[in-house]
């Protein structure tokens, strides 16, 4: 008896995995960078605003990773939304008609990888790894590799540099998309049925779960958030460029399985996932601190998604066990 209370409270601490790591090196980055500033309050809403982007597209890698695929178009979906937002400003200068455009263009990158998984059958990984190439030299090529200013000042303040108080307005965007996912991810049938596929398909779609269409759902989702992340890029950055958006598959991958998704899928944390976002840039905010050049900024980044996904693959075991 006592050993299974034991096994009990372990597989309880499992669930505090992100939140403890997220603690013990924020206090570590504290001690260490006290000196250049990174527990000032400038610097951790800058941590806030510059991960902005990677925490949106997180909250559907929750859906996605929950159901059991993955998505490498996230980065380069953002890159070539923040081209066409950038190209429609430029043209007609109409906000409305720029976000239309950018978030129809996620969605039918979404509906492709959908369509690629559910009717050709292909891995989720090998389909997203393939149009990931296609949409990021479609990125390139529309304007062959030159960046698009935006010279709307509106568009800008809205979704990008704005500021209410001293909130960025990207960190608002952020709390709303959260919001919104927790509530749809816990609250609602398709939260449940997305985590029902990833956990046992075959199960789900004998228990009634339409297995497909929950996944052309979630990759439409991740479409359209990863293009409103292409949206906000453009707007902070006052322009569109291919490169935006570049890696950014890996950081919501190691996000979101930081914060208790298993690669397998049929769990996920949509809160786990912020906090493995908070990390991640917590990071990447201190080796900047620190004075490391962008080369091994890179080898520490790998690294955490080592650690990701091989802290993933203990806590999953744990739990079986």
């Amino acid at each position: 008896m006592r050993s299974k209370e034991a096994n009990r409270k372990k597989i309880q601490w499992t669930n505090y995995t992100v939140y403890i790591v997220l603690v013990v090196v924020f206090i570590l980055f504290s001690i260490i960078l006290h000196s250049k500033g990174f527990t000032s309050p400038n610097n951790l809403l800058n941590i806030l605003r510059q991960t902005a982007m990677v925490s949106v597209m997180a909250v559907a890698g929750v859906f996605v990773l929950g159901a059991g695929q993955i998505d490498l178009t996230v980065g380069a979906n953002a890159a070539m939304t923040a081209m066409l937002v950038a190209l429609v400003l430029q043209s007609t200068d109409s906000i409305i008609l720029a976000l239309i455009v950018g978030i129809f263009w996620g969605v039918a990158v979404g509906a492709a990888n959908g369509l690629l998984v559910t009717k050709l059958r292909l891995p989720s990984f090998l389909a997203t790894l393939g149009m990931m190439q296609v949409v990021r030299g479609l990125a390139m090529w529309i304007t062959n590799t030159a960046a698009v200013p935006i010279k709307n000042q509106t568009f800008n303040t809205i979704f990008g540099t704005g500021y209410i108080g001293k909130i960025s307005v990207l960190i608002l965007w952020t709390i709303v998309f959260y919001v919104i996912g927790f509530i749809v991810f816990r609250k609602t049938p398709f939260g449940r049925y997305t985590l029902a596929t990833g956990g046992n398909e075959l199960a789900a779609g004998y228990s009634g779960i339409k297995v497909n269409r929950i996944k052309m759902r979630v990759f439409m989702i991740s479409g359209a958030l990863s293009s409103f992340a292409g949206i906000m890029y453009a707007a902070r950055m006052q322009s569109g460029r291919y490169s935006f958006g570049d890696g950014d598959e890996m950081s919501v991958i190691a996000a979101v399985v930081l914060g208790g998704a298993a690669m397998s899928g049929g769990t996920g944390s949509m809160i786990g996932a912020l906090a493995g976002s908070l990390l991640m840039g917590m990071i990447s905010n201190a080796l900047i601190l620190a004075g490391l050049s962008s080369a091994q900024q890179t080898v520490v980044n790998g690294a955490i998604i080592i650690f990701a996904v091989a802290l993933s693959n203990i806590v999953q075991r744990k739990k079986r066990h």
